[in-house]
C-alpha cells in the first residue's frame, strides 16, 4: 500500500487536482460522476471493472462479485465501467461484501439502485444515477483490471481516484508525485488568494491570469 501518497491526496481536493493535471497537460477530470449519496470523499487505487449487456441466456456469476472476492488490501476503490443508461450495476448487497473487504468506495460509468442501502452503511458510491432497474440477465461483467473509459477518460488498474461533491478525478499512477506536488503548490497559492480577497485587495487583482501563471514557477517547499 502507499499510504503516505493517499494521504496527501486526501489533503487536496478535485478542484485543485483538476487544475494540476492541466496544467501539466493530462486527462484525468471527468463529467457526470458524481456522488449518489451524500457521501464523504473517496481517495484510493483503482480496481478496474469492464461491463457489457448479457448476450447468452446461461446464468453466470454476479457482476462485480469476483473481483471484491479477490481484493486483499484496504487501499482500492472500484471503478466500473460500461454501464447501460438506466440499468444498475451496484447495490446495497455489493457494498455490503464491498465494506467486508474495506473497499473504500465505488465509481460507475453508469447507474446504482438500492442507494439507501449503500447510504445505511456509509458506502460511498459516485455515478451518473439511481434506477431500480436490475442488471440481472440485462449487464455481465466482460473483464478486469484492464484499461477502462470513464466517461471519456482512460483509466488504468493502481491509477489513483480522487472523488467529491464536485465530480471523479483520475491520476496515472505513474504521474502521481508530479500531481501531488503541483496539486499541493496551486494549494498553497489558492489559501493565499482566498486571503488576500479576505483582507481587502481587489479581486480583479487576486483571480488575474499572472497569479495562476505564477504557481506553475513558484519554488517547493
Amino acid at each position: 500500500m502507499d499510504k503516505p501518497t493517499l494521504q496527501r491526496l486526501a489533503a487536496l481536493d478535485s478542484n485543485t487536482v483538476s487544475d494540476a493535471l492541466d496544467f501539466l497537460g493530462l486527462p484525468g477530470a471527468t463529467y457526470g460522476l458524481r456522488p449518489l449519496w451524500d457521501c464523504p470523499k473517496v481517495v484510493g487505487r483503482a480496481s478496474t471493472v469492464l461491463l457489457g449487456p448479457k448476450t447468452e441466456a446461461k446464468p453466470t456469476v454476479h457482476l462485480i462479485s469476483p473481483v471484491i472476492d479477490a481484493i486483499t488490501t484496504d487501499d482500492r476503490v472500484l471503478v466500473i465501467a460500461g454501464g447501460i443508461e438506466g440499468v444498475s450495476c451496484w447495490g446495497d448487497i455489493l457494498a455490503n461484501a464491498a465494506t467486508a473487504k474495506k473497499i473504500r468506495g465505488t465509481v460507475i460509468d453508469g447507474c446504482s439502485r438500492d442507494i439507501e442501502g449503500s447510504e445505511s452503511i456509509s458506502y460511498p458510491v459516485y455515478g451518473k444515477g439511481i434506477t431500480m432497474v436490475s442488471a440481472r440477465n440485462r449487464v455481465v461483467q466482460l473483464d478486469a483490471g484492464k484499461p477502462m473509459q470513464m466517461a471519456g477518460v482512460t483509466v488504468h488498474e493502481n491509477d489513483y481516484v480522487i472523488a467529491d461533491r464536485c465530480g471523479t478525478v483520475f491520476i496515472p499512477q505513474e504521474k502521481i508525485e508530479e500531481v501531488l506536488a503541483l496539486g499541493e503548490k496551486i494549494n498553497r497559492r489558492q489559501e493565499g488568494m482566498v486571503a488576500a480577497v479576505r483582507a481587502g485587495r481587489s479581486v480583479a487583482d487576486v483571480m488575474h491570469d499572472k497569479e495562476f501563471e505564477a504557481i506553475a514557477v513558484e519554488p517547493q517547499k
